[in-house]
């Protein structure tokens, strides 16, 4: 059983799950993916392609299997989306922090939109089984783009928990934005700490209105990476490396970063303005 988390494993798709049209869920047997934290990353490498990193998910249903999720976007996560059951892909991993759960926490908030919600199936587990009182509002586009929640359900099972879904043309669920939910909800209910994962505007939201109400945030950031380990940069927002003093950042390190919200990087470094 491999214990390098540097080293390349060579894992076979043993389950392919479609959950949209353009997301996909690949199933693999490995037992440091299995065991990550939620908030973590590991590097896929999709030979011939590109090295991507993605959100390693436990596969409750087999021991020591893990699952990564997919959005078809460009041609890495293409060549990787269109991988069929059998084949093979590279991984190395589970890399960065994770989302911590405070002991004297009771009541929190999760938004998640997209993707960004594996690493939130992973700490909804883990505040199940310290039976934490969560409410996980999930955004989408779409009642088709609406992910994950019969399986955000399932994994609070134990503990008290509401979930909301918000969809941006109101095909289901509340009619507007995640954040704007969570504004409202915050309204008239209190929470300990609030955690986020998705597109980087939608968080940006989300911490400027948990801000308002002196809420401790964590945000699990996603920058563009080419090696996960903190050699090459590219994944810098400021002085912070997403990859080795991320991914997770609470408020106190968020309110420094110029660029959270404002511009993105490509691969070459160059800024670009984020658009949602």
């Amino acid at each position: 059983m491999p214990t390098d988390i540097n080293k390349i494993r060579i894992v076979v798709i043993d389950q392919i799950v479609q959950e949209t049209s353009t997301i996909r869920t690949l199933i693999f047997k490995d037992n440091l993916c299995s065991k990550s934290k939620p908030g973590q990353f590991v590097m896929v490498w999709i030979l011939g392609a590109e090295e991507l990193p993605m959100s390693p998910m436990s596969w409750d249903k087999k021991k020591d299997y893990a699952a990564i999720t997919i959005h078809k976007q460009g041609y890495g996560s293409t060549q990787l989306y269109n991988k069929s059951k059998g084949e093979m892909v590279g991984i190395r991993g589970p890399y960065g922090n994770h989302f911590k759960v405070k002991k004297e926490s009771r009541k929190v908030l999760l938004i998640g939109e997209g993707v960004g919600l594996i690493p939130l199936l992973k700490l909804v587990t883990m505040l199940n089984k310290c039976r934490v009182d969560t409410t996980l509002i999930i955004g989408a586009r779409s009642k088709d783009e609406a992910l994950f929640e019969k399986q955000a359900n399932h994994f609070l099972w134990e503990t008290m928990h509401k979930l909301v879904v918000a969809t941006q043309d109101g095909s289901y669920g509340i009619h507007g934005q995640a954040s704007d939910v969570m504004a409202n909800m915050l309204e008239n209910e209190k929470f300990d700490n609030v955690y986020t994962c998705g597109p980087e505007l939608m968080m940006k939201k989300v911490f400027d209105i948990a801000s308002s109400y002196s809420l401790p945030v964590q945000a699990r950031l996603g920058r563009y990476m080419k090696c996960g380990i903190g050699i090459c940069g590219s994944c810098c927002i400021g002085e912070q490396l997403v990859c080795k003093d991320g991914t997770v950042f609470n408020e106190k390190k968020l309110r420094f970063m110029t660029e959270f919200g404002q511009t993105s990087r490509d691969k070459s470094g160059r800024k670009a303005m984020l658009f949602y």
